[in-house]
């Protein structure tokens, strides 16, 4: 894994690498339970320790890290009551996102959608998985755009970190990703459509299919 810190003159160096390390964790570039050590990631990423320790914290605040007494941190597990917390909420705010954006789509918003549509079919032709999740998540993002509801996007992208690990399990399982691409035509077609309540019924099927899947998924790697 090659680890390289996106530097942003405007932000504290923790900062820089509390980012860099968040998004290795979120796609999956860490395993969960695996150990995080302080002296051998400020080497890769040529840096001190402090601002690596910095980031732990900040990490751990977020739960994605966990410290473990005389062990140190490591990436915190995916767990099934972590992952049915986090879609609860995102199946209420999606299936809402659903009804506003087929009452306030226009011309532009359906142009935008199929072409999120094709982009994220594309992605899954590609086989590679950081590129599937990007495009999912462009691709829910762009209906909870056409909602024009700013309070509702800011509640979405502050769950999306949370989401993302959920997401990345999900694709993993190649032998899913058929019925990924057919539930995301059917949600195109019924906002398209403005067909409200059909909306509605594929995005909480959408969500609640991808809990079964990866509490599954989770389980099995539990045992």
């Amino acid at each position: 894994m090659d680890l390289r810190l996106n530097m942003d003159e405007y932000l504290p160096l923790r900062e820089v690498v509390f980012k860099t390390l968040r998004n290795a964790i979120v796609h999956g570039e860490f395993e969960p339970g695996e150990r995080l050590m302080e002296v051998t990631l400020a080497k890769r990423l040529g840096v001190s320790r402090t601002p690596v320790r910095e980031a732990m914290r900040m990490l751990e605040l977020e739960g994605l890290v966990v410290m473990i007494p005389r062990r140190g941190a490591e990436v915190a597990r995916i767990t099934a009551k972590d992952l049915s917390d986090a879609l609860e909420i995102r199946m209420a705010l999606e299936d809402l996102a659903a009804g506003l954006a087929c009452k306030r789509i226009d011309d532009e918003g359906k142009e935008r959608l199929k072409q999120s549509y094709a982009d994220f079919k594309k992605a899954v032709s590609s086989k590679i998985i950081p590129e599937i999740v990007d495009a999912d998540v462009a691709f829910h993002n762009t209906i909870m755009d056409m909602t024009n509801n700013p309070r509702l996007i800011s509640m979405s992208q502050s769950l999306r970190e949370q989401v993302y690990r959920y997401r990345v399990e999900y694709v993993k399982d190649f032998s899913y990703h058929d019925k990924l691409i057919a539930e995301h035509e059917a949600l195109m077609n019924a906002i398209i459509a403005r067909d409200e309540e059909k909306a509605k019924e594929i995005t909480r099927i959408h969500i609640y299919d991808q809990e079964q899947i990866v509490i599954t998924n989770v389980v099995k790697a539990q045992k």
